[in-house]
């Protein structure tokens, strides 16, 4: 039983953290056609996507060994069919299976290399039967399938077959003759590399690494734009963290090596005339050991985990951060007051502890700020930043291939989510490095404001508004509640209240749509209680012979009934369906 409590958990960590391609890039060329998988009882055949390449990956069905072959290797007898890459190998139940992608869309070309979104995939599975499954392995293979399928079809998965896109520009520039002849695979950064686990046999065999590339998740949007005539390309990337992950509600905080749950690293690029800008944000869960787990309540309220050394993850989250990137200005946009308050001092209260010159805290109360629609309160924190932006600046190189200024700091925002709050402000500071990008570029005249260009600021104002769907989908499984304000700079009563009962939904009255396997399946709806405690009542209570009857009737079953609520509401976890394959500890 312990075994296969373990092979469930594998099963599942390899499912949560990884995904793969190919189609493939090597020595700096590149490859975007698609190329054939052949298959046979024995073997998959999958050609290099290369014209003037003749090696083949097979992959033996039966021992699982991967070699290099060459296409006068492949039988004519195999079913043949075309494939964009190969999303990696998996071990379920049954034996492995063979992950590739049989659709892609091309999203937009950076710095000359073509951008590719992923869309549709396949699971493959290397055995031609599984009648030697018992039925309850059977069914546990179904079950990690269907887990499977629904990591896949959570939407953001990008690839690139001859860039490295889970790295920012800056990283990119400052990096060694040695680092750039590395494969894609090797010097992918590994928290963006949403197939690493899944490519573990590749890329253990570096003569096999031309057939697969990182995948990310996240969101990217590549638009053309024009201002006063000029034509430049804006870019919006953001990639999701793989460690830590995990949906809203169920994971929070940190994990003893640092890593905040729902980390993003966002960077906007602009291209004019052959230079180039880019501007870094983060967002992250409050990096300390907090939970929040799912009950009846319609927002469950945050514990403070008592019983753990918080100053060592909180530590190791910042000491990365700065070695990363630079100077960190945290932002904390959660409620001083309520429920959040508590969060609010601790992460506070563990920033003057580490007494670090490096780190500075600013706390904003967002909700209060701005309530009654106040969303112009919201210049008081970008002015209250100004000068720090001003010290951070950006990436920036010349049209003749000179870095002329780099970023040395980033803002690193949170709200409870790392969601809405979290993609206003940061959609407002990247608005204001843009500005001052676009006038050293040449683009807009001086005294020219970004808000004044009608065409520019709708495509500007929609991309952040989806990025912040987009992110929101993948973490919560529904969308972002604050898209009024980013797409149109104000945000409807009506629009509010449908949102936050989309929301609710999403959170526990209803189907959560879940992108991570661990973090499986539904949630009991609390209409489904309070029916229960109706239907109670209602067969229960009769009506006595006499008024006293009748009332000693009411009193009991009202007594009865409000004593089950409280006891339905104080075990309110009890109610509320757990993820599958979470570790007992972990929900805790």
């Amino acid at each position: 039983m312990n075994g296969l409590l373990h092979s469930k958990q594998n099963i599942a960590n390899g499912i949560n953290l990884h995904l793969t391609k190919a189609c493939l890039n090597y020595n700096g060329k590149v490859y975007n056609k698609t190329k054939p998988l052949h298959a046979t009882p024995e073997k998959f055949y999958i050609e290099a996507c290369d014209d003037g390449a003749n090696d083949v990956l097979v992959i033996d069905r039966v021992s699982t060994e991967m070699t290099l072959s060459g296409i006068k290797d492949i039988p004519p007898s195999g079913v043949t069919r075309p494939i964009c890459g190969i999303m990696g190998t998996i071990r379920l139940v049954a034996g492995m299976y063979l992950i590739v992608i049989t659709r892609k869309r091309k999203v937009g070309d950076l710095f000359g290399h073509t951008v590719w979104k992923a869309l549709e995939f396949d699971v493959i599975s290397y055995k031609k039967t599984i009648l030697h499954l018992t039925d309850i392995q059977m069914q546990d293979n179904k079950t990690f399938l269907s887990m499977i399928n629904n990591v896949l079809n959570t939407d953001g998965f990008y690839f690139c077959t001859d860039y490295d896109l889970s790295h920012t520009q800056q990283r990119l520039s400052n990096t060694s003759p040695d680092f750039q002849e590395m494969s894609l695979l090797e010097r992918a950064d590994q928290r963006f590399m949403w197939n690493g686990n899944l490519l573990r046999e590749i890329i253990a065999q570096p003569e096999l690494h031309k057939f697969a590339f990182p995948v990310i998740h996240g969101f990217i949007v590549m638009k053309p734009c024009c201002i006063n005539g000029k034509v430049f390309e804006w870019i919006l990337i953001s990639r999701r963290s793989c460690f830590r992950a995990g949906v809203r509600y169920y994971v929070r905080g940190i994990d003893s090596e640092g890593h905040a749950a729902n980390f993003v690293e966002t960077e906007q690029i602009v291209q004019y005339n052959n230079s180039q800008a880019s501007f870094v944000q983060t967002r992250g869960s409050m990096p300390f050991f907090w939970s929040q787990r799912p009950n009846l309540r319609y927002k469950p309220k945050p514990q403070i985990s008592n019983d753990t050394n918080h100053m060592d993850g909180f530590k190791r989250h910042f000491e990365s951060q700065v070695l990363i990137y630079g100077k960190q200005v945290i932002l904390n946009l959660v409620n001083q007051k309520g429920s959040e308050l508590p969060l609010e001092q601790a992460f506070a209260k563990m920033v003057n502890g580490m007494e670090n010159g490096l780190i500075k805290y600013i706390a904003f109360d967002f909700h209060k700020e701005c309530s009654k629609m106040r969303w112009h309160r919201l210049q008081i924190l970008v002015d209250a930043v100004s000068d720090m932006q001003e010290e951070f600046g950006y990436f920036m190189v010349s049209s003749d291939g000179k870095v002329t200024s780099e970023q040395s700091g980033t803002f690193r925002s949170n709200c409870m989510d790392c969601l809405d709050r979290t993609n206003v402000i940061q959609s407002l500071l990247a608005r204001r490095s843009l500005q001052s990008q676009l006038q050293r570029m040449g683009v807009l005249h001086v005294g020219q404001k970004i808000e004044e260009q009608a065409d520019f600021e709708k495509i500007y104002k929609n991309a952040w508004a989806d990025n912040a769907n987009a992110c929101a989908k993948q973490y919560a499984g529904t969308g972002a509640l604050k898209t009024d304000f980013t797409r149109y700079s104000s945000q409807t009563p009506f629009r509010i209240s449908t949102n936050r009962e989309e929301d609710s939904l999403g959170l526990g009255n209803g189907r959560l749509e879940l992108n991570d396997p661990l973090l499986q399946e539904q949630f009991l709806r609390r209409v489904q209680t309070s029916a229960y405690e109706f239907s109670v009542v209602c067969l229960s209570v009769r009506l006595g012979d006499t008024w006293t009857e009748t009332l000693a009737y009411l009193l009991f079953w009202g007594m009865a009934s409000a004593l089950t609520a409280a006891v339905i509401v104080v075990n309110g976890r009890e109610f509320v369906d757990a993820p599958k394959l979470v570790q007992k500890e972990k929900m805790d």
